[in-house]
């Protein structure tokens, strides 16, 4: 089955040859998010709460463009650079999913820039 790229229009040049999203029937996958700005800067250094807000919206904006909610992202891949900053980025991750939670994982690990603390790559299934 083909997939159609899903890149919404306002977000910056991608550091990477990768799409922000891909649709494959009823699935959507995005790629993994960090808190990036236009050339790859880095925002909101220092501030795992910020970051985790900004990669959340990056996400809802991405499986908003391919036509679905918050509500249908299934499973979440999470990086955190630093394993203090969990209950920060657990504050901040309860409110993007109020209602049922979806499956996830969280690893400790280095991230492609250094000032990054957070990324995550979602699963979603339309409908």
């Amino acid at each position: 089955m083909p997939f159609e790229p899903i890149n919404p229009p306002q977000f910056p040049t991608p550091i990477a040859p990768y799409s922000a999203g891909a649709k494959a029937g009823n699935t959507v996958y995005v790629s993994g998010v960090l808190a990036l700005g236009e050339g790859g800067a880095v925002l909101h250094v220092g501030d795992a709460s910020a970051q985790t807000r900004h990669v959340l919206e990056v996400i809802k904006t991405t499986v908003e463009a391919a036509g679905g909610t918050m509500a249908d992202i299934a499973m979440n891949h999470i990086f955190l650079k630093d394993l203090d900053d969990y209950a920060a980025f657990n504050a901040v991750y309860a409110e993007y999913f109020p209602g049922n939670k979806p499956a996830r994982y969280c690893i400790k690990c280095d991230l492609v820039k250094p000032d990054c603390l957070v990324e995550i790559a979602s699963v979603a299934h339309l409908g």
